[in-house]
């Protein structure tokens, strides 16, 4: 899993670098949204593209580069994140899971569209959208062009990926 040559090419920025971002963000986004300390484990040991019992938060990114900035972690994890912000428990995958999970996949494409964007003006987000499921998969993290970060809260494991090209 590499970021694409072009993108790299185009904003000077290696892998590496754009996975600083992401952990950067992710780990602010965390402490002062979620009230969490993570630890990132970059780089992925093994691609993942197959989540059992999980939640991913994902949001489109459209304009002079398009991808999709995506959080995958487990239906419990996802409900420690939603009642750590909303500040009450929540016990069922639902809207405020849903909620939740997209807003963070939001802020966190928020911050890379700053990284890569002119002003903002360049690259637009979609309305973040949300699956969960016993058993789903994602073709798009099976493909290259793809910076997947392993988090770690405690004793669950998260990941964030993003996608991008350059148009």
């Amino acid at each position: 899993m590499n970021l694409n040559a072009a993108v790299r090419e185009a904003i000077h920025i290696s892998e590496d670098e754009m996975a600083r971002h992401v952990i950067k963000a992710t780990k602010e986004v965390f402490s002062t949204m979620v009230m969490m300390d993570l630890e990132d484990s970059f780089p992925l040991q093994e691609s993942v593209n197959h989540f059992h019992c999980s939640v991913s938060g994902m949001v489109g990114m459209a304009g002079t580069y398009t991808g999709i900035l995506s959080i995958h972690c487990p239906q419990s994890f996802a409900l420690r994140i939603t009642s750590n912000m909303l500040g009450m428990d929540v016990e069922e995958v639902g809207e405020d899971v849903n909620d939740a999970l997209g807003e963070i996949a939001n802020m966190l494409g928020g911050h890379v569209k700053m990284v890569l964007s002119k002003g903002g003006t360049d690259i637009n987000l979609s309305i973040p959208t949300v699956i969960s499921g016993e058993e789903y998969s994602i073709n798009a993290m099976a493909e290259s062009d793809c910076v997947v970060v392993p988090f770690t809260h405690e004793d669950e494991k998260f990941l964030v990926s993003l996608k991008l090209r350059k148009e």
